[in-house]
């Protein structure tokens, strides 16, 4: 299996293309699995929440490259997938009904009722939410994956084969970083990064029912203003791989 993470600087369809291909390697083997009769349990993910202009998507890149190069030759790719794969990747293959053919009847309940949990009693008025919390939880269960935004860390609170990690930076820092990527103003990079952090904000009060700055809902929160993404991705790697151990040996 080719090494597939997302490098810095990627297009965007090419970063749908490494989705595309965990997820024909993901088919491949349930459908394999359920032919033989054999269900594979639930596999290592990591969530990750941040602040706008944090460092997340290259820290996340890092960590998908040191994540891969501790799994052996033939393992399913550590692959990201932030807010807009997961919808790209919604639209394009019918996540849910694809993966759920393939998740034994306990899978699936528990799966159902922590949706029920989310969104049973609200039931959001648009439409795509239901299936994107559905697809994040097929995603998480599937394992190898990387997953940015869209309230995945709240979704799969309940999961404990996942990881979940919050970034922090200052204001300055990170408006720093905005004006680089997105070849803003300061001025233009601030109001970027509130209405950002405000439209989060809103999506988790009103989808997930919680709140981004709950730091008790992570293993580990980083302040990247202190911690080089390099060495944020290593400590999140090392984090990640002491959390996926301790739950195979419980």
């Amino acid at each position: 299996m080719p090494n597939i993470y997302s490098t810095p600087g990627a297009s965007a369809e090419t970063d749908v293309h490494r989705c595309r291909l965990w997820l024909n390697y993901q088919f491949d083997e349930r459908n394999q699995a359920s032919i033989a009769r054999r269900w594979p349990g639930p596999g290592p993910a990591v969530t990750i929440s941040d602040q706008t202009g944090s460092g997340t998507y290259e820290i996340a890149n890092r960590l998908a490259a040191l994540l891969q190069a501790g799994e052996p030759n033939g393992a399913p790719p550590w692959t990201l997938f932030d807010r807009q794969l997961v919808e790209k990747i919604l639209e394009e293959n019918h996540l849910p009904e694809r993966l759920a053919k393939f998740v034994p009847e306990e899978r699936r309940s528990f799966i159902e009722d922590v949706i029920d949990d989310l969104l049973g009693l609200h039931p959001p008025l648009w439409t795509m939410v239901p299936k994107v919390v559905q697809s994040i939880l097929y995603l998480a269960d599937s394992g190898q994956v990387i997953l940015v935004g869209r309230g995945a860390g709240f979704v799969t609170g309940r999961m404990p084969n996942v990881f979940h990690v919050r970034l922090m930076a200052s204001l300055p820092k990170r408006m720093e970083r905005v004006q680089k990527l997105e070849n803003l103003s300061p001025k233009e990079a601030a109001k970027f990064i509130a209405r950002r952090d405000r439209s989060r904000g809103r999506y988790v009060r009103a989808y997930v029912h919680s709140r981004l700055d709950n730091d008790l809902l992570y293993h580990m929160v980083l302040n990247t203003d202190l911690i080089p993404p390099s060495e944020a991705a290593e400590l999140t790697a090392e984090g990640a791989r002491r959390c996926f151990k301790r739950e195979q040996i419980s």
